[in-house]
């Protein structure tokens, strides 16, 4: 499988404006053809209903707080459309909190906040899919909350510059998912961390295939994939890279590292690839697993001076 591409959006030439009443409107409800002049006016028509809203290409100093309903938010030309810095409620650029949610298209960057959590997405409550979507040079990707009976879908996106681990504040992540019912990442990439893990997860169940987690560029990081409490599930297909700067080199995934709520007996960890910057020595554990479950692993294709497992 080769490495995926630095950028997995599509850039395309801009299209049209709509205009209401003079005003440019850039965000239009698919289903009414209703333009809006700010994000937040047309999530708020969409309400506790079912609606898309389309944004036009652009860079915009805004964010949205979903409440309720069923909600798609889509660049109408994929990777033309800019969250730029702008959290709400000192949190994420869209904070939700519906029954649904689709991200498709979308960059976000820039996002901080005084707590070190500033995201693209905070996931409060409801189902979330993400699709060809670049997230970077934030505190963090994507953060969630807990949903034991909803699902978090990613393919097709990015987490570039995006983790830390300073100011005496618990650690931030590219993506963090808590314990939410489902993890399903796929044909992403990671790279270039700063901090804190690639992937970190308290979902009883995941599928992270066909992914590259590049560190050849991270800072002071940490493990690729951390499932922080356990689970079954499948981990295959991927690319890992690890770099020379790191606050902790000692495995490229962990199972159970912060105590076993979820049986990992159902864990297949196989046909992915672990290797080191060229020119570096050290060693490592591929999985470092802190229970007694009987993962799966292999046959997966390691680099010198990476190990299988260990049981810690």
């Amino acid at each position: 499988m080769r490495i995926l591409s630095t950028t997995l959006l599509v850039f395309a030439a801009a299209g049209a404006t709509a205009l209401a009443q003079g005003r440019p409107t850039p965000f239009t409800i698919e289903e009414s053809g209703r333009g809006y002049a700010s994000l937040g006016e047309a999530v708020a028509a969409i309400g506790g209903g079912r609606g898309t809203v389309l944004i036009a290409p652009g860079t915009y100093a805004q964010c949205a707080v979903q409440e309720a309903g069923e909600v798609t938010f889509r660049a109408r030309t994929p990777g033309t459309v800019i969250l730029d810095g702008v959290p709400c409620e000192g949190k994420a650029a869209l904070v939700l909190r519906g029954r649904a949610s689709v991200v498709d298209g979308i960059v976000f960057q820039n996002l901080r906040v005084p707590d070190g959590n500033g995201a693209g997405i905070r996931l409060e409550n409801g189902n979330l899919t993400v699709t060809n979507s670049l997230f970077r040079n934030s505190e963090q990707g994507i953060l969630s909350g807990d949903g034991p009976q909803a699902s978090v879908t990613i393919d097709r996106s990015t987490f570039r510059h995006l983790g830390r681990c300073d100011r005496d504040l618990d650690c931030a992540h590219g993506v963090y998912i808590g314990r939410y019912g489902s993890l399903k990442v796929t044909r992403s990439r990671f790279d270039q961390g700063d901090g804190g893990h690639y992937l970190k997860t308290r979902t009883p169940r995941v599928t992270i295939t066909d992914n590259s987690f590049d560190d050849s560029g991270g800072h002071l990081t940490n493990y690729m994939i951390d499932l922080s409490n356990g689970a079954s599930g499948e981990i295959s297909r991927n690319e890992m890279v690890q770099g020379k700067d790191k606050d902790n080199h000692s495995a490229f995934i962990t199972v159970a590292p912060e105590g076993r709520e979820n049986d990992s007996a159902g864990l297949s960890i196989l046909n992915n690839s672990a290797s080191f910057v060229p020119g570096l020595d050290r060693n490592s554990s591929f999985v470092a697993n802190f229970t007694d479950d009987a993962v799966r692993i292999g046959p997966n294709k390691l680099a010198s001076g990476i190990k299988v497992s260990d049981r810690r």
